[in-house]
């Protein structure tokens, strides 16, 4: 028989072992916070736009500012398991006389376009008679 510190050492360096592969298998859930920013709807905001036009195109700003009523950020954070780097969005659009004077996008990824069709070609022409 082992003496056995030796017999407890091994159990320990296996028990470390087994604790390191299975906490690498523990499921992590998607963390999404804020407003999602669909690329489209943010490639519509236009400078003139009113408020109203802006919460129906965006929604209602997570984080309302309470010391300036003329400025919306629309914040968006997503977490996807364990091992990728949070994707961070921020949009803050100013208002002057109730109307958007101006935006500033951060981290927001353009559109993707739709595809581009081949041009149709004419239809024949029809003999003449």
């Amino acid at each position: 028989m082992q003496p056995f510190p030796k017999r407890f050492a091994r159990l320990a360096v296996l028990a470390f072992a087994v604790s390191g592969l299975a906490g690498a298998c523990v499921y992590r859930m998607n963390i999404q916070q804020g407003n999602y920013l669909d690329p489209a709807a943010v490639a519509q905001l236009q400078n003139g736009m009113t408020r109203s036009q802006v919460r129906f195109l965006l929604g209602t700003p997570m984080v309302p500012d309470a010391f300036d009523d003329n400025r919306w950020d629309y914040l968006y954070y997503m977490k996807r398991g364990r091992i990728h780097a949070p994707e961070q969005r921020r949009l803050t659009v100013w208002f002057e006389n109730d109307k958007v004077a101006r935006f500033e996008k951060n981290n927001v990824p353009a559109p993707k376009s739709a595809p581009v069709a081949a041009p149709a070609e004419p239809p024949p022409t029809p003999p003449a008679t």
